[in-house]
């Protein structure tokens, strides 16, 4: 676990540790993480996650190995995207990108990619529509360095929440907010 801690994770998060769920495994650590609206503009898309590291040294027979991470990552979404057909896949790729591009190896992935479409009714109609991408993951990583894996459920959240992929050394810019004039 003292890998988690080498991880580097984007500035736009705000991450701390929270109590890990118990019986799941023998060990637990987990994480909660919100984007920060503050660090760029008061309007910015939010998302929240969360990552839940479990430690059997048994392997149970469904992980394929004594380690399993459990990744959660939600944000909400433009009505239109929301209505794309293809959102949840893009969703999944998403992480699936974002772990290979931090190099983390892992095996039996598995998830669920939801997007969530509604509108408000009664005292509830000046909110209007609104849609969310919701996804829910969990995979074996193949070494014992966890702090890949941190850092591409990290930049997954941040994907969700709208702001492009980074590369190392490359600063993100602030989105652009308002109208053309």
């Amino acid at each position: 676990m003292a890998s988690v801690g080498r991880a580097r994770l984007r500035e736009e998060l705000e991450v701390s540790t929270i109590p890990a769920p118990g019986g799941l495994a023998p060990f637990s650590y987990a994480l909660a993480a919100d984007v920060n609206p503050a660090r760029h503009a008061d309007d910015s898309d939010l998302g929240t996650g969360r990552l839940i590291i479990l430690f059997d040294p048994e392997a149970p027979e469904g992980w394929g190995g004594p380690v399993r991470v459990i990744c959660y990552a939600q944000a909400p979404l433009e009505t239109e995207i929301g209505l794309d057909p293809f959102v949840a896949d893009v969703a999944w790729s998403w992480l699936v990108d974002a772990l290979s591009a931090r190099g983390a190896d892992y095996t039996a992935a598995s998830g669920t990619a939801t997007k969530v479409l509604s509108t408000g009714y009664g005292e509830l109609a000046a909110q209007g529509s609104g849609a969310q991408i919701e996804l829910r993951a969990s995979w074996t990583p193949l070494d014992d360095d966890l702090a890949a894996h941190v850092e591409g459920w990290a930049e997954l959240l941040c994907m969700v929440a709208g702001y492009p992929p980074t590369a190392e050394g490359v600063a993100v810019l602030p989105p652009r907010r308002g109208s053309r004039g």
